[in-house]
This record gives structure tokens, sequence and C-alpha cells, in this order.
């Protein structure tokens, strides 16, 4: 049996390759021959959208696939929804931004599911069990329970949460192995009650204050109860003035296009609802543009207090009534960009 020669790689000739095959001998990829593709120009586009966000999702990849959709400038969000919770993140493009302050302070609605028995090191289903109970609360007992969480309460954060201590996050020094040890902190939960109860698991809708968290509230329950227990999954239903039912998802961003979604945008000053509005003289609003205070007057101006301003409909300032003078804090430039 005669040896047979080894077949040899037939490589293409140059001429017949396609240009993106053909390689100099360093292995680098040639430069660019052709005009590069123009990008799109980014907008002047001001406004809140409210996204329903989906499990899975990070709240800083929610607000680039939203500034994308629309094309804009600057965006941003108003709080932080875990990876592991759906629901409604208000996002702010352009102007908008200037309001997250007042959407963050307002009150949040959550509905969340409590896995009885187990207790994790993140208080959620993603941690480690670190304390587990055979007992199971009735739905009689987790009602009774309820009551002891409302109002004013003291509350320890979780271990793994966005806390800063000596200027690291809670969560960076957990995952290192460090002990977390965090102080109560005062909180507002205006209201608590059972959805739905099956054994081993209960539904919870709450409705809190700013700096609530509700993975912290299913682990002090469960302690509470003797079972311990866990947040399954955690829907947020409203932050603010903004609910699911003016919410939208990314696919119908995806496929409105910048200039299609602008249905989904909801004017700058809908973060203002629980502030007092005043209107004021064209005048007036250029005083305010640069900063200056004017006087309010009239049988029904604010004398104290905080309100924002507009003229012709268009938000012009945000700002302190002292004595009857508008001092502004924020100014907003409106004219002629979206969300109007």
């Amino acid at each position: 049996m005669t040896d047979v020669p080894p077949i040899e790689r037939q490589n293409p000739a140059p001429e017949t390759m396609r240009p993106s095959d053909r390689r100099p001998v360093d292995g680098r990829r040639p430069p660019r021959t052709g005009p590069r593709p123009d990008r799109p120009k980014k907008r002047d586009v001001s406004g809140w959208v409210i996204l329903d966000k989906g499990v899975g999702m990070t709240s800083t990849h929610a607000v680039a696939v939203v500034k994308r959709a629309f094309n804009a400038k600057k965006a941003g969000h108003a709080g932080t929804l875990d990876p592991l919770a759906s629901g409604i993140l208000p996002i702010a493009l352009g102007e908008a931004t200037k309001t997250v302050p007042f959407v963050m302070d307002g009150r949040k609605a959550y509905r969340f599911t409590v896995a009885w028995g187990v207790e994790t090191d993140t208080d959620d289903a993603e941690g480690r069990p670190v304390a587990t109970s055979e007992a199971r609360p009735s739905r009689e007992a987790v009602e009774a329970a309820l009551p002891n969480f409302i109002g004013a309460i003291e509350q320890v954060p979780p271990r793994f949460s966005a806390i800063k201590i000596a200027g690291e996050r809670a969560y960076d020094l957990a995952r290192d192995g460090e002990v977390v040890e965090l102080t109560a902190r005062p909180v507002q939960i205006d209201h608590l009650s059972v959805v739905e109860h099956a054994e081993g698991r209960t539904v919870i809708s709450a409705e809190c204050g700013k700096g609530t968290y509700v993975r912290a509230l299913a682990r002090d329950l469960g302690r509470m109860l003797g079972c311990y227990g866990h947040v399954a999954a955690l829907r947020r239903t409203r932050v603010g003035p903004f609910s699911e039912a003016e919410s939208c998802q990314v696919s119908a961003l995806e496929a409105a296009g910048p200039e299609g979604n602008a249905a989904h945008l909801r004017p700058v000053e809908t973060a203002l609802d629980a502030i007092p509005s005043v209107t004021i003289s064209r005048d007036m609003a250029l005083r305010l543009m640069r900063g200056q205070p004017v006087i309010l007057r009239g049988r029904d101006a604010p004398t104290e207090g905080k309100v924002f301003a507009t003229c012709g409909g268009i938000l012009v300032a945000v700002g302190d009534v002292e004595q009857g003078e508008l001092v502004p804090h924020r100014v907003f430039h409106l004219g002629g960009t979206g969300g109007r």
C-alpha cells in the first residue's frame, strides 16, 4: 500500500476573494476604504417614559434602550429596579432629568411574593440559604403580623444593597465576603395587605415611601412569624404619579422608532403633580430663566412653599416662594422640544 500524500487546503485566489476575506500578513484588518455610515443625529427630546421593565434587565440597560429608542441626547431613571424585579421604571429624557428628585421622593407601590421557610443572605431568590424552618404561616397569621410594619418604622436594609459604608457599596463588601453591619433607618409604610395565600407562599401588596426595602420587609416578616422568608417575585406598580396604566414595554418602543414614540412621552411637568403651579408673564419668565427671583402678585398667589411656574402652558422653573417672592432652583429650556 502506497502512502497517499496529504491533501493541501486550496486557498482561493486573491482576485476571487471578497474584500472582507483579504488580510495582510500581519493579520490585522485593512483600513476601511468606503465612507463610514452616518449615525443618527441625537435629538433634543424632553419628557418622561414610563417603562414596564421586564425581569432580567438592569435599570442601567433599560435607560440605554429607551435613550436609543428615542435617539435622545440625555436620559436617566428615577429609582433603581433590581434585575429580578419587573414593573414601573420611570425614565427621564432631556430636561425631565431635572425633575428626577421629585419622582424619587414620591410614594411607591409594590406587589411581591414571599416564599416561606428559607431566609437567604440577599433576602431574595438569588441568595444563599442562611436559615430554614419547616413551619409555614397561615393567611390569618400573616394578616395579623402586617400591622406591625405599617407606619413609621425602623428597618435594617439588606446586606446586599446599594447603601455606602465608608465609601463602598454594601453589596460589593458582601460579595467580597466581608461582614456587613447596617444600622436601622426610618422608613414609612402606608399600606400592606394579603392578595393571595397558598401553602408556602404569600402575595402581598405594599405602598411605601422612599428608602423602603421590600426584601427587608419579607425577611423581618418571616422572622416575626418564626418561619423565615425571602422575596421570590417582585413587581413595582407605581412610582410617584406614574402607574402601570400609562406604561409601555421595550418591544413597543423598538417597533415604533424615534418618531413614532412620541405617544409614549409624558410632559416634563407630570413629575411635579405633587406641588402647586403658578402662571407667570413672559417678562417674569425671562427673569426666572436668568436665575433672578420674581414677585408673585394676585389674590391667589402663594406666599410660601415650593411651586413650579409656567408661561403659555410651558414649564419655566421650579423654586421656593419666600414672602411672596419666587426664587428659582431649576430652570427649563423647553421651547420647541418634545414632551409638550
